[in-house]
């Protein structure tokens, strides 16, 4: 689930003008936050062409390819920038969504960077595909790591990661086996602890690192999300695989194949499923139970006490009123983070997980290209 740009340009193009004026008076480097600006520009509008988005114009190539690995094929694609000989590179990481590195937007944000001279690779995570969280994840973001600096010939890459990938992107960082190929890592939208994130889920309440509480609405695709992961505690064995289908066909918001597959499910099936999808309050009691009998599976999958030897900066962008991963998270993080490794934390009330608000100022546009400015930045640097 990368970032989507609905309708912004007017306020992009104004801010072309703040962009200039912040770069002489506060020293920012100009042309960095132009490219910035224009990798925005040409996310949000692919087509888009003339000065707005010339920063960000590099002719791409695109190719998929595949490399085996201990845990079998790893299908990825390249975008590279034609007529950079030596251009740095970022790993992009899809959230969890069916298509994986089909999905448009990720798609159209990858040949945005690329277009800003970045080298970009997208690599398939299946399980996050599939709406598992899993430990394998983090092994196949380490190996695409490894693989793309032997394509390209460097020794670090960057890796950005959305929603869920963000904070299994922190655990591949925190592995010295995959440390050394890391130069960077932007968590968008991420979470720091699985099983408060589920608890949020279940009970519409988020945990603050200061040890209070807030009421706060879970969005439902929460629940459906951790019932589709521990279907075996929730329905038979004769159940379970066309409970799996329903589920799956209601994730992918196919409602009416959804619902005439689960009216294949025995009676007590069905009203499981009927809760799962509408009635969570009183499904509450049985998640909590489930959240605390998967405990020792959720803990290796969350950076939550697995960062502190982190040493590359790391960049963390959150939406305000994100009902998926809550921005409480990213404050975890910048709390689980040692003290030199964190570069940014920006919480912004542009963004709903990892999408734009309708709404979004002036200034937050600047802070917005300001944050991916200085991940373009750190990106040549590491180059």
């Amino acid at each position: 689930m990368p970032i989507s740009f609905r309708g912004r340009r007017p306020k992009l193009l104004l801010t072309l003008a703040v962009v200039l004026v912040a770069g002489l008076v506060l020293a920012h480097p100009v042309s960095t936050h132009l490219r910035a600006m224009s990798v925005l520009l040409r996310f949000s509008s692919p087509k888009m062409t003339g000065f707005k988005v010339r920063f960000a114009q590099h002719p791409v190539a695109e190719e998929t390819l595949s490399a085996q690995t201990p845990w079998g094929p790893l299908r990825y694609r390249l975008y590279r920038p034609k007529d950079i000989a030596d251009p740095p590179g970022i790993i992009l990481l899809h959230g969890i969504h069916d298509l994986g590195i089909e999905e448009p937007r990720l798609i159209n944000f990858a040949r945005a960077l690329s277009g800003g001279g970045v080298e970009i690779m997208t690599p398939e995570l299946r399980d996050l595909a599939d709406y598992h969280v899993t430990s394998h994840t983090v092994d196949s973001i380490g190996i695409s790591t490894v693989i793309l600096c032997t394509q390209m010939k460097v020794r670090k890459v960057g890796v950005t990661g959305m929603s869920f990938a963000g904070g299994l992107a922190l655990l591949a960082a925190s592995k010295p086996e995959y440390a050394e190929h890391i130069g960077f890592v932007v968590a968008i939208g991420a979470h720091d602890d699985l099983r408060r994130v589920s608890r949020f889920f279940a009970t519409n309440t988020v945990e603050k690192p200061d040890g209070t509480t807030a009421p706060f609405p879970a969005h439902e695709y929460g629940v459906l999300v951790l019932a589709y992961a521990h279907l075996e505690d929730l329905f038979s064995a004769e159940d379970v695989p066309i409970a799996r289908e329903a589920l799956r066909l209601w994730l992918h918001e196919k409602a009416e194949l959804s619902l005439s597959t689960a009216k294949k499910l025995t009676p007590p099936g069905q009203q499981m499923f009927d809760m799962i999808l509408h009635h969570h309050d009183v499904l509450r009691p049985r998640l909590l139970q489930e959240i605390e009998a998967h405990r020792d599976e959720m803990e290796p999958v969350s950076p939550h006490g697995q960062v502190g030897n982190i040493s590359m900066p790391v960049f963390l962008l959150h939406g305000a009123g994100d009902n998926v991963i809550p921005p409480t998270e990213s404050e975890w993080l910048a709390h689980d983070l040692p003290a030199g490794g964190m570069k940014r934390l920006l919480i912004s009330p542009a963004l709903i997980h990892v999408s734009m608000d309708d709404k979004v100022t002036l200034r937050q546009q600047w802070e917005l290209i300001d944050f991916i400015a200085q991940v373009l930045d750190r990106a040549d640097q590491n180059h």
